[in-house]
């Protein structure tokens, strides 16, 4: 019975998911670019994106202090926290040497 039940919802769910269709899911995402596109989600977007270039760059450099000296150069060669060279950042917000 149950299983039945669990059919039978899932069939009703389909017809209606269906009627609706393409249109409501072009509203949906219409609804969701312009959200995307206010100014306090901007906003908070560069915040976020800040704090966590913040973070990653102190966890780098604990983690170059920490075990550094300890990995051999062919890993430190490539890692810029670790081989003392230090990074910058392009306009990309990419790490380069």
């Amino acid at each position: 019975m149950r299983k039945l039940t669990f059919l039978a919802g899932l069939a009703i769910g389909y017809v209606l998911g269906t009627r609706a269709g393409r249109e409501r899911y072009e509203q949906l995402r219409q609804a969701a670019r312009d959200l995307s596109q206010t100014q306090a989600v901007q906003s908070a977007t560069r915040n976020a994106k800040s704090a966590a270039g913040s973070a990653a760059s102190k966890a780098g450099q604990a983690v170059a202090d920490k075990v550094g000296d300890r990995l051999p150069n062919a890993v430190t060669d490539r890692i810029p926290y670790l081989n003392g060279r230090g990074t910058t950042l392009d306009d990309w917000d990419s790490a380069r040497s």
